[in-house]
């Protein structure tokens, strides 16, 4: 067997805390875990993790990796990500996405870079469709997307509650989420709704709508930017009553905060406070989204963009700030967007998993090294494996 890799007496979080343990894969597969493991008459190379932590490669649900903008005209278009925005940060499993822009942006596009992240080391997935409503297809269905599409495992992220949505009703939604349900049935895909929630006071309305009106259950729906304001949390907690899931988004700037943007990190510990359970609470970078900056007078003075890397960054902000624990703040960026997302390999170390790890300073919570699929992508902080353009 090559490759054989054994870590030495790590602290594990699998996100559960197993306490000190030795973790071996090979190829792209934990192999086992437990004290004391040994291997005899194996080339096998052993890495000594005492005083670190492993914990399991982060899971980010939403990451335009083909990069998104453009609200602001042509010039606005945010950047493609690089393969290292991802790994720098932690993240080793990523689902791309179109947004308000399906137009300049595609998803023969998208499927392309998702294709490139993933010869370069990544575990990528995509949403078929956009913001608007008729979706955006390969095929014409969403359903033959799902089934017949390896990397689509669900739609969206379609818009609500904002003016750039195509102000889709009750029936239209419904029937989308009917056609993305059935898709993941057939293709053993988790077929989930991505939710853009804009800003508008109808918030998750028309989600109650749907799951009232129909059979579907709410969670179906994966809901995002519910940290864009404290009522939109609050009516993410009610939403959470009825099995649903929440997403906070952990790019901001100073503007969105001054706004009334809560922190990813604080709304996470705020759900967590009022009984959200973490297998219904997620964080997501948006990563290479537009954060744009306006003056007084309403008018664009300045374009950010979204960094996968703040994913890791919002998950110790969460426990050293907000007083999370690192189990439940780890899970919220793991093993509960996996699940949510159909992806029982991902999120978690255990034997059969594949073998995403992260070795971090126990004091510090940096990141030290970066396994994906068993291959090493940061070594000592830094970049070893790098994208074909970089």
């Amino acid at each position: 067997m090559n490759n054989l890799t054994l870590i030495k007496h790590a602290h594990v979080f699998t996100p559960e805390d197993k306490g000190v343990q030795d973790v071996m894969f090979a190829g792209h597969r934990v192999l086992a875990m437990g004290r004391d493991l040994s291997l005899q008459g194996q080339e096998l190379t052993t890495i000594d993790a005492t005083g670190k932590l492993l914990l399991p490669g982060l899971v980010d649900s939403l990451v335009h990796i083909t990069g998104g903008g453009g609200e602001g005209g042509f010039h606005t278009r945010t950047p493609q990500m690089n393969l290292t925005d991802a790994t720098k940060g932690g993240v080793t499993t990523l689902v791309g996405a179109l947004g308000t822009d399906a137009t300049t942006r595609t998803l023969p596009d998208l499927l392309a870079k998702a294709g490139g992240l993933h010869t370069e080391g990544l575990s990528v997935y995509c949403y078929t469709g956009s913001y608007q409503l008729p979706a955006r297809t390969i095929t014409g269905s969403v359903t033959d997307d799902i089934v017949l599409i390896d990397k689509f495992i669900g739609v969206g992220e379609v818009a609500i509650a904002d003016h750039r949505s195509s102000q889709p009703t009750a029936r239209e939604l419904m029937r989308l989420a009917s056609e993305a349900r059935v898709g993941g049935m057939l293709s053993g895909k988790a077929g989930i709704v991505s939710i853009h929630v804009g800003d508008g006071t109808s918030r998750l309305d028309l989600l109650e709508q749907v799951v009232t009106g129909s059979d579907i259950p709410a969670s179906q729906f994966y809901p995002t930017h519910i940290n864009r304001n404290l009522e939109l949390v609050e009516a993410g907690i009610a939403w959470s009553k009825r099995g649903g899931y929440l997403d906070m988004t952990t790019s901001t700037n100073a503007q969105f905060i001054a706004e009334g943007e809560v922190p990813a990190a604080k709304a996470l510990a705020l759900c967590l406070e009022r009984g959200v359970p973490v297998s219904q609470l997620t964080m997501s970078s948006d990563g290479n989204a537009s954060l744009p900056v306006f003056d007084d007078q309403g008018r664009l003075i300045g374009l950010e963009v979204g960094q996968v890397a703040t994913l890791y960054a919002s998950m110790v902000e969460a426990v050293k700030q907000y007083g999370v624990s690192l189990p439940r703040a780890l899970a919220s960026v793991s093993r509960s967007p996996a699940d949510i997302l159909g992806l029982p390999a991902k999120g978690r170390i255990e034997p059969g998993a594949d073998a995403d790890l992260l070795l971090v300073n126990a004091d510090t919570l940096s990141i030290e090294s970066v396994y994906a699929k068993g291959q090493l992508m940061v070594d000592k902080g830094e970049p070893v494996v790098l994208g074909t353009f970089e």
